[in-house]
């Protein structure tokens, strides 16, 4: 089992940037694609963006396409999703998550179940 833990959320300007750090720990966890997810008041969790294993692969859905970045240490096993020009729609509470057989792609599923971390928010000043 892995653990997630995400850091960097907060007060961010409207078309401001921001980036937001996932620390993954445990057993072969650099073996694992990652994904990034976003829940705001209201709203049914969304997938965000994804990184594979090696960090090859990525995706973002549409709604943050050319704004968010996502990129990976392997060394240190972090993930980061970087962000900018922000909107009023990125206000949410951001997580990382993954399991086992995890696969990025373009759709950047929801995982069923696996490991999560507490999230952290992120909210756009307008």
């Amino acid at each position: 089992q892995l653990q997630l833990v995400e850091s960097g959320g907060g007060l961010v300007n409207l078309w401001g940037s921001l980036s937001l750090s996932c620390v993954i720990s445990g057993n072969r966890a650099h073996e694992y694609a990652i994904g990034w997810f976003r829940q705001a008041p209201g709203k049914e969790r969304e997938g965000v963006s994804c990184i594979s294993s090696g960090g090859f692969t990525t995706h973002v859905t549409d709604s943050a396409k050319g704004r968010f970045t996502v990129s990976r240490d392997r060394d240190r096993n972090i993930v980061y999703l970087q962000m900018s020009m922000v909107k009023p729609d990125d206000t949410a509470r951001y997580y990382c998550a993954t399991e086992r057989g995890y696969v990025c792609s373009e759709s950047v599923r929801i995982p069923d179940g696996g490991s999560w971390g507490p999230g952290t928010q992120v909210t756009v000043s307008s």
